[in-house]
C-alpha cells in the first residue's frame, strides 16, 4: 500500500530592503546593458551650476517613450556644438539607476548631432522646391563686373561683417566707393528688412555690384537668409549679387540664389574688385611684353636682311637698294615702337592719377556739402537779421511780442537790437487794418529810464 504523501517544507520568502533591491536592479542593468548607443530628440535640457547637464531623450519616431539622461561636466565641456531642445542626437553611454530616487537614467559619455531637426528638414524641403523652380540654375548666374567703381553692401550697420568688408576694400581697392543699404540680419524683423534693402538698391541702381553679408552663427542665427522671401529677392535682383554669409562651413539658400557665393564677408569683398596693385602690375607686365615683342620683331627683320644679303651678293646695286629699304623699315618700326612706349609711359601716370582721384572724390564731395550746410546755418543766424535794422520785442518776462493785439498803451517792453538792448514804453497802438490808410501818428515808444 502506498505511503501517504508528506507536505513539502515551505522555503523562507526573501524580503528585500529598498536600497538592496535598487542596487540589485542597477547591477542587473549594468551587466545586461553595458555601453550602448541611443538616438532621440532632446527635451528639457538644462545645465546646473556645477556644469553637469540634464535632459530627456524623446523617441524621434513619434513614440511616447522618454529616457532621462545625465551628462557630467567633463563630457559637456568636450562638446563642439550647442545642445538645445528639439535637436536630434546620438548618445553613447550606459544605463544606470539613480539610487536616491530609484530613477532609471542614461549616463551620457559622448553626444553628437543626428541632424538639425525640424529646422534643417524645413531647409532641405525649401531648397528642393526652389531648385525645382530653377532659382538655383547655373544658367542664371551672371559674371561679376571686372572693374567696379561703386559697390553696395546689404548688412547691419553695426555688424562685424561690415567692418571686415570696409577694411578689405580700404586695403586692396581704396578707389572703390561703398554704398551701405542697412538692414537687420537676424530675428523676425530681418527677412522683410532684407527684402526692402535689396529692392532699394535695385531701385536706385547706383552701384555696379551688390554684396549680401553677415558673420557666422548657428542655423537659427542665419535663418533670415533661408527665408523664401529673401531668397526670391536675391534671385530677382537686377544687380549682380555676391552672397558672403557666415563662415566657410555655413551654407544658406541665398548662397545658391546669388550670382556668386563667397565663403566669408571678407572673401566677398576680395572677389568683388581686383586689388589696385594687381592692376598696376598687370599694366607693367603688358608694357614689358610689348617691349619684348618689338625687340623680337626687329631681330627677325635683321636676320631676314642678312639672309637676303647672302643671296644677293651680286649685283651690288640691288643689295644696296634692299639694304636701304630694310633700314627704312627698321627706322619706321623703331619710331612706332618709341611712340608706343612713350604713349604707354604717359598713360601709366594718368591711370595712377585717376585711381588716386577716385579715392579723393568722395572726401571732396563731403567737404563741399559741409560748406553748403555751414552757409545755410549762417543764413539762419538771428544776429544777421538784427544787423539789417530789425529789432526783437519782448515783455518784462522775456516773452516775445509778435502782434499789437498782445500790447496795451503803457506797457513796458524790451527791444533787442544788433548791438544792445533798450527799454521802451508803448504810447500808442495802430493795428494793421488801420495802418492801411495814411493817418497822422498818435504816439511813439519812448526809452524808459
Amino acid at each position: 500500500m502506498d505511503e501517504p504523501l508528506q507536505a513539502a517544507p515551505m522555503l523562507p520568502r526573501q524580503v528585500w530592503g529598498v536600497a538592496a533591491l535598487v542596487h540589485a536592479v542597477a547591477d542587473t542593468l549594468a551587466s545586461r546593458f553595458g555601453a550602448c548607443t541611443v538616438r532621440g530628440e532632446v527635451s528639457g535640457f538644462s545645465r546646473a551650476a556645477s556644469g553637469h547637464c540634464y535632459f530627456s531623450l524623446k523617441d524621434d519616431e513619434g513614440g511616447d517613450a522618454l529616457l532621462r539622461c545625465a551628462m557630467f561636466r567633463r563630457t559637456a565641456g568636450l562638446l563642439g556644438f550647442p545642445v538645445r531642445d528639439g535637436l536630434r542626437v546620438v548618445a553613447r553611454g550606459r544605463i544606470a539607476v539613480y539610487e536616491p530616487r530609484g530613477d532609471l537614467q542614461f549616463v551620457v559619455e559622448s553626444l553628437e548631432p543626428a541632424g538639425a531637426g525640424a529646422l534643417y528638414e524645413q531647409f532641405l524641403r525649401l531648397k528642393a522646391r526652389l531648385e525645382a523652380e530653377g532659382l538655383f540654375a547655373a544658367a542664371r548666374k551672371r559674371p561679376l563686373p571686372r572693374f567696379p567703381t561703386r559697390v553696395g553692401v546689404v548688412t547691419s550697420p553695426g555688424a562685424a561683417a561690415l567692418r571686415d568688408v570696409a577694411s578689405t576694400f580700404a586695403r586692396r581697392a581704396p578707389h572703390v566707393a561703398l554704398v551701405i543699404y542697412p538692414s537687420p540680419v537676424q530675428g523676425a524683423e530681418a527677412p522683410p528688412a532684407l527684402v526692402r534693402a535689396l529692392a532699394e538698391a535695385n531701385r536706385r541702381a547706383e552701384v555696379d555690384l551688390l554684396l549680401l553679408c553677415r558673420g557666422g552663427g548657428s542655423l537659427e542665427d542665419l535663418w533670415a537668409f533661408n527665408d523664401e522671401r529673401v531668397v526670391r529677392a536675391v534671385a530677382a535682383s537686377r544687380l549682380v549679387t555676391v552672397c558672403g554669409v557666415g563662415h566657410e562651413t555655413d551654407v544658406s539658400l541665398c548662397d545658391f540664389a546669388a550670382d556668386l557665393r563667397a565663403p566669408t564677408p571678407t572673401a566677398a569683398a576680395e572677389l568683388a574688385a581686383p586689388a589696385t596693385q594687381e592692376c598696376l602690375d598687370q599694366l607693367g607686365g603688358l608694357a614689358g611684353r610689348l617691349q619684348r615683342r618689338s625687340r623680337q620683331l626687329l631681330d627677325n627683320e635683321a636676320q631676314r636682311l642678312d639672309r637676303v644679303a647672302l643671296r644677293l651678293l651680286r649685283p651690288s646695286q640691288l643689295v644696296h637698294r634692299e639694304a636701304r629699304r630694310l633700314d627704312q623699315a627698321a627706322a619706321r618700326l623703331a619710331g612706332g615702337l618709341q611712340r608706343t612706349l612713350e604713349g604707354q609711359a604717359q598713360r601709366l601716370p594718368r591711370l595712377a592719377e585717376r585711381l588716386r582721384g577716385a579715392a579723393q572724390a568722395p572726401l571732396a564731395q563731403r567737404q563741399r556739402r559741409l560748406g553748403e550746410l555751414a552757409s545755410a546755418l549762417g543764413a539762419l543766424d538771428p544776429a544777421r537779421v538784427l544787423r539789417r535794422g530789425y529789432a526783437w520785442l519782448g515783455d518784462a518776462a522775456g516773452r516775445p511780442q509778435v502782434s499789437v493785439h498782445q500790447l496795451a498803451v503803457g506797457d513796458r517792453l524790451q527791444a533787442v537790437l544788433s548791438d544792445g538792448r533798450a527799454d521802451v514804453q508803448v504810447t500808442a497802438l495802430q493795428p494793421q487794418d488801420e495802418a492801411a490808410a495814411p493817418a497822422p501818428a498818435t504816439g511813439r515808444a519812448d526809452p524808459a529810464g
